[in-house]
């Protein structure tokens, strides 16, 4: 009942009869046309603009353009037919003069042409565009997951400079955490922090670093608000892939980091195991104030000065006192400790057993850390000359983070190149460069190990290489001067001397200088420098090895011999080596060398 069969059937055959007017009037032909048409100019849109560097709303409108021309073309497919004397509207054409399937069949062969060009397009642009577009195209797929980062310094946007640990302290905490998932290279802080205070185009750093991603960040901090902006930028196709701001209360900001780590994880569609995602969400310590303290720390630590690190290791020993249990402060303490004698900032033994406990007592909270065996590393090759529980350590340390580069730097300039194994030494430093291309102390470091091999002219250009990475990195400028004077370029070592101390006033770097003074005929400005050496070592902290190395290079063996009894009664960094290290050449011929390498041979712990 109700049901009106023959009213069906009319709807029926009317939308029948309209379905075969649209193509009697070519309209589907059209449109077909048209969306061919309209995706191969697109294409062609997208290849040319970016050419000629036209701003994206260019192809914006190409797009909106084309959308808005579809409507009317059916409109005008529906009323106009195309005729020998051209476009006539369709009712004044009678029926017997109806051209429609001429008209469709040059449409017809319209649509094939613009097939075959859109095909031989979508074949020229994979095979031929794509390569020369990017050049990583050929190797890698742009929409697979991101394995490597940058995490550039953070821009503090305060203007006072007391907040200025927090936006570092924040991008170093995401490099660590970040730094821990093994299937992720996360460019360290040592190369990063270049580029902190400076102007940089984020796709140029990624080359010069290697990497994939970039993520750039703003933080501002007003009393206890703190405002955060982070965004991430993927440099294969120069694409933002995230970006937030966060408004947050100092006390969140533990918190507040390892969101911000989560997100980048999820944003770099890394797929993270059990452990992984246990690293990646792993509290540390619940003490904000804890947390700001080991920020303080890091930041004074990253100076590396002598001053800086003894302010480094009263942050850490303060975040110590708020959590007794934070491991990575006590890990931070070992790092610093350990780095005192070389800084002059204390003498080994008032500084070294002080750099074992606190790492003993960070692996004992938590042996993950790569950090705290590199420090261990350091202190059983530098004061312990226990060559064999070094190598453990800074083994260790690569196998619990195999792309930490200064494990790989520090084994080789203190342990292996310390014991002669040149060969392993600079495979070591090799490998710690390739991790960390742009850090000057790596570069550096490495310079030193050809150095000891007597390497003298590969050490040259290494050693250049690290200055052209910081030209007032003091640490380059003296590795080159020794370089130079063992290679009888005695002029020239002057120089690098003089520039080291214009940057970095050193014992060592002092009596460097006076031994090439003396080997360049300047005996008198040598003495008198040794003199202030001496005067010196009444004021601040002055090594053993430092005075003898400059007695020996005026020709005072007896004295020179003296003091290298004393650093050897001090744990001297430097003793370790002294069977191949050529600065002290000036001493070899003398018997008694042969008896201090002996005395220090039967000293050495298995």
């Amino acid at each position: 009942p109700g049901f009106d069969r023959r009213a069906v059937l009319r709807q029926r055959l009317r939308a029948m009869s309209f379905l075969a007017e649209l193509r009697r009037r070519n309209v589907i032909r059209m449109a077909g046309l048209y969306l061919v048409g309209a995706w191969l100019i697109v294409q062609v849109a997208g290849t040319i603009l970016p050419m000629f560097n036209a701003p994206d709303w260019v192809a914006r409108t190409v797009v909106v353009l084309l959308a808005i021309g579809f409507i009317p073309a059916l409109v005008i497919s529906w009323v106009f037919e195309l005729t020998p004397d051209g476009l006539r509207r369709e009712d004044e054409i009678a029926d017997t003069d109806s051209i429609a399937p001429d008209t469709a069949q040059r449409m017809n062969r319209m649509i094939m042409v613009v097939m075959a060009l859109a095909l031989s397009y979508f074949a020229f642009d994979k095979f031929v565009l794509v390569p020369t577009r990017d050049p990583l195209a050929a190797t890698s797929n742009t929409t697979a997951p991101i394995n490597s980062i940058a995490v550039l310094p953070f821009q503090n946007k305060n203007s006072d400079a007391d907040t200025e640990y927090l936006s570092d302290g924040l991008a170093e905490s995401l490099i660590y955490r970040l730094a821990q998932l093994p299937d992720l290279k996360v460019s360290p802080s040592s190369s990063i922090f270049r580029y902190k205070g400076k102007e940089f185009d984020p796709v140029k750093v990624a080359a010069e670093l290697g990497v994939s991603a970039v993520m750039t960040g703003r933080l501002v901090q007003r009393g206890d608000d703190l405002t955060i902006s982070v965004e991430l930028l993927d440099v294969r196709n120069n694409k933002l892939l995230w970006g937030e701001q966060y408004s947050r209360k100092m006390s969140e900001l533990l918190a507040t980091q390892r969101e911000i780590a989560v997100e980048i994880t999820n944003r770099l569609q890394l797929k993270l195991s059990g452990a992984g995602q246990a690293k990646l969400d792993k509290k540390y310590t619940e003490s904000t104030e804890a947390y700001q303290l080991y920020l303080k720390g890091r930041f004074h630590w990253n100076k590396r000065t002598g001053e800086s690190l003894k302010q480094a290791a009263q942050f850490f020993n303060q975040a110590i006192e708020k959590d007794p249990n934070y491991a990575l402060a006590y890990s931070g303490l070992a790092e610093s400790y350990v780095l005192f004698p070389s800084y002059n900032t204390a003498m080994p033994l008032d500084s070294m057993p002080k750099a074992k406990a606190a790492a003993l007592r960070a692996i004992a909270l938590d042996d993950s850390m790569a950090e705290t065996h590199t420090a261990l590393g350091i202190y059983y090759s530098n004061f312990a000359w226990n060559v064999h529980a070094s190598e453990k350590e800074f083994r260790r340390a690569i196998e619990l983070n195999p792309n930490y580069a200064a494990a790989y730097q520090q084994f080789g300039i203190e342990c292996l190149s310390a014991t002669g194994r040149f060969d392993e030494a600079i495979a070591a430093s090799l490998r710690a460069e390739e991790i960390d291309p742009v850090s000057p102390i790596i570069s550096a470091d490495f310079g030193g190990v050809l150095f000891k091999a007597r390497r003298f002219d590969e050490a040259i250009a290494q050693l250049n290489r690290a200055i052209s990475l910081d030209p007032n990195f003091f640490v380059s400028r003296w590795y080159l001067g020794q370089v130079y004077h063992a290679n009888g370029q005695y002029a020239q070592a002057i120089a690098e001397f003089k520039k080291a101390l214009a940057l970095n006033d050193g014992p060592w770097v002092r009596a460097l200088l006076v031994r090439s003074l003396a080997k360049s005929g300047k005996r008198d400005e040598a003495i008198t420098l040794l003199g202030e050496l001496q005067s010196d070592a009444t004021r601040r902290v002055v090594s053993s090895a430092s005075l003898a190395l400059a007695h020996a290079a005026v020709g005072e063996k007896d004295r020179a011999f003296t003091l290298l009894d004393q650093e050897i009664a001090d744990r001297g960094p430097r003793v370790l080596s002294l069977g191949t290290d050529p600065r002290w050449d000036d001493l070899r011929e003398d018997p008694r060398f042969d008896e201090l390498i002996k005395r220090v041979d039967m000293l050495k712990m298995d």
